[in-house]
C-alpha cells in the first residue's frame, strides 16, 4: 500500500490508492453473497463487525509503522496526533454497515488531515477505500463519490500547491504523472463497488421474488385445503342436519324411524372424518409423502347417490365417466358433491339428475334439479359455488350455475381431459 520516494531531489511521493483484496476490506465478501437471507442481513444489522475492524485497526497502525522506517528523514515523524488520526480513520469502519453516509466522509476527512500533516503514506489510504466501499455498495452513491472526491481534491491540493507551508520542511510537489495511476485506481475501485451493489440489488429482488412465490404457493395450498375441508364437511353436515330433523319430528311417533334417521347420522360422521378430515389431515402431516388413502374420483358417484338418498334426495346418474387424470377426477367428484349438497341444502325438489359426458377434448358434467329453491340454509354462504369455480379454474375449465327458466337449478362444469396452466371462469349469481 505505499510508494517508494523517488530518487534524487526529494520529492511528494504520489498517493497510493488501492482498494486491497474485498475479502479484507469491509468484510461484505464471503463465500457466496453476504445478503442471501433476512436473517443475514438482520444479524449483521444487530451486530458491529468488531473483528474485522481490529484487523483493519492492526493492519493500518502497523503498517504504517513499516512504512515509516524507510522515510523519517523525509516524512513527518508519527507522533500521538498521527496516531488518533489513524486509530478514528480505522475506528470509525465499525459503523460502516449502520452509518456508511457518515463513515465515509469520517475516513475521507481523517486520511486527508493525516496526508495535510505530512506523516508517512501506508495503509491509512485503505480505511478511505473500505468506508467509500460500504457506502457506494448500500446504494449511497452520491455520499461516497463526494467523499471520494473530497479526498482527491484535498490530495491535489497537498501535493502540489500546500506542500510549501505544511510539514515537513523542505518537501517538493510531486510530478502530476501519478494522477492518471491514481485516476485509475480510483475508477476500477468505484467499477467494483458499483457491480457488487447490483449484484446486491440482483439478489435482493431475486430473494423477494422466491420469498413471494412461497407465499403464493402456501396461500393456494390454504385455499385447497379449506376446498377440501369445506367440500368434506357441507354435504355430510348436510345430510347430518336432514336426518336429525328427521329423527327429532319422528322419536315419539315412530322410533324405528328414528332409530333409522340415527344410523345414518352415524354412518355420515364415520364416512366425514374417516373418508374426508382424515385423509386431508394426513396430506398436511405426511409432508413430501404420499398420502395414504387414494383421493376420491367419479368411481366413487355410487356412494354419494346412496349418501343422497339417506338425505331424502334421489339421484339418477346418466353416462359414465372416461379415465381422467387424478386431479381432474378429484375436482369433478368435489363439483357434484358440491352440487348435490346444495340441492339437499337449498332445493325443495327431492330428485336431482346427474349427467356425465364427453366432448371437444373435455369433460362435461350437469347437474338439475326441478326447484323451486327453499330459504332453507344449513350454514352455507356460497362458499361452496366459489369453491367449484376455484377447482375448474385451476385445471382451465369453467363452471356455470343458475337458475333455469323452468324454475329449476342447473351447474354446467367444463373441464379439460388435458389440464391447462390457466383458464377463465364464467361467473354467474351464487346461490
Amino acid at each position: 500500500m505505499e510508494e517508494q520516494s523517488a530518487a534524487g531531489p526529494r520529492r511528494r511521493p504520489g498517493l497510493p490508492w488501492s482498494p486491497g483484496p474485498p475479502g479484507r476490506a469491509g468484510s461484505p465478501w464471503r463465500a457466496g453473497p453476504p445478503w442471501g437471507s433476512r436473517r443475514d442481513d438482520e444479524a449483521r444489522g444487530s451486530r458491529l463487525p468488531w473483528r474485522s475492524t481490529l484487523l483493519l485497526t492492526v493492519l493500518v497502525v502497523v503498517g504504517t509503522h513499516l512504512a515509516a522506517q524507510d522515510r523519517q528523514g523525509e516524512r513527518a515523524h508519527l507522533d500521538v496526533f498521527a496516531h488518533v488520526l489513524l486509530l478514528v480513520a480505522a475506528g470509525a469502519l465499525l459503523w460502516r454497515q449502520r452509518r456508511p453516509v457518515p463513515v465515509a466522509f469520517v475516513t475521507a476527512a481523517a486520511a486527508t488531515v493525516y496526508l495535510g500533516a505530512g506523516y508517512p503514506y501506508g495503509p491509512v489510504f485503505l480505511t478511505v477505500a473500505v468506508g467509500c466501499f460500504g457506502a457506494l455498495v448500500a446504494g449511497r452513491r452520491v455520499a461516497a463519490w463526494t467523499a471520494v472526491g473530497m479526498f482527491w481534491a484535498g490530495h491535489v491540493l497537498v501535493s502540489h500547491w500546500l506542500y510549501r507551508w505544511l510539514p515537513p520542511p523542505g518537501d517538493a510537489a510531486a510530478s502530476w504523472v501519478q494522477e492518471p495511476v491514481i485516476a485509475t485506481w480510483v475508477v476500477a475501485f468505484v467499477a467494483v463497488a458499483e457491480l457488487v451493489r447490483v449484484r446486491r440489488e440482483q439478489w435482493a429482488r431475486e430473494r423477494a421474488e422466491r420469498a413471494q412465490a412461497a407465499r403464493r404457493r402456501a396461500d393456494e395450498e390454504r385455499l385447497r385445503i379449506a376446498r377440501e375441508l369445506h367440500d368434506v364437511l357441507a354435504h355430510s353436515i348436510s345430510v347430518i342436519n336432514v336426518q336429525a330433523g328427521v329423527g327429532l319430528a319422528l322419536l315419539d311417533s315412530d322410533p324405528e324411524q328414528a332409530r333409522t334417521a340415527l344410523t345414518t347420522i352415524k354412518a355420515a360422521s364415520k364416512e366425514a372424518l374417516g373418508g374426508g378430515v382424515r385423509q386431508v389431515l394426513d396430506t398436511l402431516r405426511t409432508s413430501g409423502d404420499a398420502p395414504r388413502a387414494p383421493a376420491p374420483g367419479l368411481g366413487r358417484l355410487p356412494e354419494l347417490v346412496e349418501q343422497a338418498a339417506s338425505a331424502g334426495l334421489a339421484v339418477t346418474v346418466e353416462g359414465a365417466a372416461p379415465r381422467l387424470a387424478p386431479g381432474t377426477d378429484l375436482a369433478a367428484f368435489r363439483i357434484v358433491q358440491e352440487a348435490l349438497t346444495n340441492v339437499v341444502r337449498h332445493s325443495g325438489s327431492r330428485q336431482a339428475r346427474v349427467h356425465v359426458g364427453t366432448g371437444a377434448g373435455a369433460l362435461r358434467l350437469r347437474i338439475d334439479d326441478d326447484g323451486p329453491a327453499t330459504g332453507a340454509d344449513a350454514g352455507g354462504g356460497g362458499n361452496g359455488l366459489a369453491g367449484m369455480r376455484e377447482r375448474a379454474a385451476a385445471l382451465g375449465g369453467t363452471i356455470e350455475a343458475g337458475a333455469r327458466a323452468d324454475g329449476g337449478f342447473r351447474v354446467l362444469a367444463v373441464l379439460p381431459l388435458r389440464a391447462s396452466s390457466g383458464g377463465t371462469v364464467e361467473r354467474r349469481e351464487d346461490r
